[in-house]
């Protein structure tokens, strides 16, 4: 809880008004919390569930209205309807006074957003249907937050919410598991599938980094991804022998990235998987900060070099009056017996944990990210992911990663099992759910 009074400092420069309703929506949310106990989470879980509400004060007492095509966040007292529209109100001043991310899965028995298999944007690595997955139950369950409900994602109203807008997707492959999962979402509530296309293309010569979008050509808009494991530069440096060696630059930005802010309407960031790699675990030789290369630097002193400098630049760069800003906590992982390069597995399940005073173990990085995102001047809305994947270890590819022509006759063994990304349609499609609530309630 030693970070808690950062939780306090939404904006570096308040205005007397905004100390006064930040206090006040600080003993709402407070009051809200102790009504409905927790289970036995971490003090990081509980610094987030604050987090998520301050920071939803700070959207709106930093927010502008410019024009109808401007997102701006709204506090439930600002909503106002006309007496048909009461329903949509009540709903509204639920969901902006919940924290969306503690909850539990229940059973559902709707059809998911796409149909498994019908989605051709969906990578063979994700497509669990198409190789083979024989059961479908991890596909039978919907996340319902502790006191309030969420509204099933539709996908056209998504779609006019996004009409003639940018939506960017910056990070890892759990963030690419993120955008599939939406452009399929979306692309289902088409009647005409073909009004989507494609657009690709590298922005840098190196390996980890690459630019894909899709346009919804009659809502002119788009939804893209930008390849960033780590946010900041991957760059290389030349050994005493005259050799290359890849280092990372925890003090730059990665540079296909400083050229999304001038046109993007929605940045949904993440990192955090790759920090937990060999090379990058180790820290030997690999961090860079200026000319100095570290002989050996903690990963946990790396991440959150890397972090401040990614805060900093969103801090001095995005125009949170045009420019939302989403961070995408981290995705729990579940290999048993091993990790992912040792045996580890997750085959053979096909339900959640249902025990809710189950915990994951948080993940330290999770505690940083916290810790940067409450010090920054533009508000941030923190997706904290993390409890509700938790439970979800049935959800994963594991050995459906492959189709069987590949995997062979014995797929648990000898080969690696994907535990780490999830199924689509699958977990992911919940995330952006949470993205609609959030954006229905912004947009009032």
């Amino acid at each position: 809880m030693a970070d808690l009074k950062n939780l306090f400092l939404i904006t570096k420069h308040p205005s007397t008004t905004q100390i006064l309703l930040t206090s006040l929506f600080f003993s709402i949310s407070l009051f809200l919390l102790s009504s409905s106990p927790l289970p036995d989470f971490s003090h990081s879980l509980i610094v987030s569930s604050f987090t998520s509400r301050l920071l939803t004060a700070a959207n709106f007492f930093s927010s502008t209205v410019s024009d109808s095509n401007t997102f701006y966040s709204v506090s439930p007292t600002s909503i106002r309807v006309n007496n048909e529209s009461k329903k949509i109100d009540s709903a509204s001043e639920e969901l902006a006074s919940c924290d969306i991310f503690d909850g539990t899965w229940v059973s559902d028995e709707s059809d998911p957003l796409y149909l498994p298999g019908h989605c051709p944007y969906v990578e063979d690595k994700f497509n669990c249907f198409k190789n083979g997955r024989p059961d479908s139950s991890f596909l039978r369950h919907r996340w319902q937050p502790h006191g309030c409900s969420v509204p099933r994602f539709d996908g056209e109203k998504m779609l006019k919410i996004l009409r003639g807008k940018r939506l960017v997707f910056v990070g890892d492959s759990l963030n690419r598991n993120m955008w599939e999962s939406l452009v399929c979402s979306l692309r289902s509530a088409l009647e005409d599938k073909n009004r989507v296309s494609r657009v690709f293309g590298k922005q840098s010569n190196l390996p980890n980094e690459g630019f894909y979008g899709f346009r919804f050509k009659d809502f002119e808009c788009s939804i893209d991804f930008i390849k960033s494991p780590f946010l900041v530069q991957e760059s290389e440096v030349l050994d005493v022998y005259g050799k290359r060696k890849e280092t990372l630059r925890l003090d730059m930005i990665q540079e296909s990235i400083t050229k999304i802010y001038r046109n993007a309407d929605i940045v949904i960031f993440n990192t955090g998987h790759w920090w937990t790699h060999q090379k990058t675990n180790e820290g030997k030789d690999y961090f860079q900060e200026g000319d100095r290369v570290y002989e050996k630097l903690e990963v946990k002193e790396a991440y959150t070099k890397a972090l401040h400098t990614w805060a900093d630049w969103v801090d001095s760069t995005i125009n949170s009056t045009r420019t939302r800003v989403f961070f995408v906590g981290y995705s729990s992982s579940h290999f048993r017996k091993g990790a992912w390069n040792a045996g580890g597995q997750c085959d053979g399940e096909t339900r959640p944990i249902e025990n809710e005073t189950y915990t994951g173990g948080y993940p330290w990085m999770m505690r940083v990210v916290e810790s940067v995102i409450s010090d920054m001047k533009t508000p941030v809305f923190y997706m904290n992911i993390t409890k509700m994947t938790w439970y979800r270890t049935d959800g994963h590819p594991s050995v459906y990663r492959q189709p069987a022509e590949v995997r062979g006759s014995s797929p648990a063994s000898g080969m690696f099992q994907d535990c780490s990304h999830w199924c689509l349609p699958g977990v992911p499609d919940s995330w952006n759910q949470l993205l609609y609530a959030t954006l229905l309630v912004s947009r009032g």
